[in-house]
């Protein structure tokens, strides 16, 4: 029998990793603490009516072009490397594939960030991931990022969580917005789990809800605000769970997905023996 496809995707900043992948190395390197460099970003996409995301993509090339600092495509794989993680994430991956091949389901691992693509193309847990959408540098013939190739926000978030859906590329912009009848999307909503933390994530985390699939939204656990944000997301009945960013096993996380693939699996059992049935019920009418 051939494996139900079930698709985990997850935001990666405060998500997976411990805080934003460009706070390690990159803005350090640029000679500013990562809290100057994100409010000053912040105010300029302000002054200048520009998405946070986008502005903050500009203001960093701005930075180094002004401190001379060359940041090459290499240079960004490189800081992924250095990037830290929450707890079990390390083994997480081959932990819950080996869990869902037991019930006969194929885990795919999807990364949707306003983070650097470029980065996450340089950490230690990529391998884990069937494709990651994130935000992406042009580069010019000398190696600097001198505009965005593409821009991860809220609403372009939707946008790659529903290619996922329905099993497009990356660059399939026109195919994504026609209409695809349920039974002929690549994986359903319903066996879909998203992953998220913050503002950028409430769409995707509503729609996979809404559409019958499952939302979890992960906090610091050591972090009254993050937990408080999180419990915020529950209450407002934007996600199904809020749970601390543990991924170890037998943590709340790794029990909480385990028990929705058991949930995935039964009611695909039950779909088989449900079409058995009806042919049953179609023989004895002819």
């Amino acid at each position: 029998m051939k494996k139900t496809k079930v698709a985990f995707v997850y935001d990666f900043d405060e998500t997976l990793s411990t805080t934003y992948m460009q706070d390690y190395v990159l803005i350090p390197e640029l000679g500013m603490k990562p809290e100057t460099f994100w409010k000053k970003a912040n105010q300029w996409s302000v002054d200048n009516c520009a998405d946070q995301v986008t502005g903050s993509m500009y203001y960093f090339t701005k930075i180094a072009r002004e401190k001379q600092i060359k940041l090459t495509r290499e240079n960004l794989f490189c800081c992924g490397a250095l990037i830290e993680y929450f707890e079990g994430v390390a083994s997480w991956f081959d932990r819950i594939n080996a869990y869902g091949k037991q019930l006969d389901l194929d885990v795919e691992h999807y990364i949707i960030s306003s983070g650097y693509e470029e980065i996450i193309e340089g950490c230690s847990i990529r391998k884990y991931f069937k494709d990651v959408f994130g935000c992406s540098f042009a580069f010019d013939e000398e190696g600097y990022p001198v505009w965005p190739a593409r821009v991860i926000n809220y609403s372009t978030k939707v946008q790659f969580l529903s290619k996922i859906n329905k099993g497009l590329k990356k660059t399939d912009d026109k195919l994504v917005n026609e209409f695809t009848p349920d039974n002929q999307r690549r994986i359903p909503f319903r066996r879909i789990i998203y992953f998220g933390d913050g503002l950028t994530d409430i769409p995707s985390m509503k729609m996979v809800k809404d559409r019958n699939g499952n939302a979890i939204a992960v906090y610091k656990p050591k972090s009254s605000h993050s937990k408080i944000k999180a419990i915020n997301l529950l209450r407002d009945d934007r996600v199904n769970f809020a749970l601390p960013a543990d991924y170890s096993e037998g943590k709340d996380i790794d029990n909480v997905v385990k028990t929705i693939l058991n949930k995935i699996a039964t009611e695909r059992d039950l779909e088989l023996l449900k079409a058995r049935e009806e042919k049953k019920k179609a023989k004895i009418n002819q």
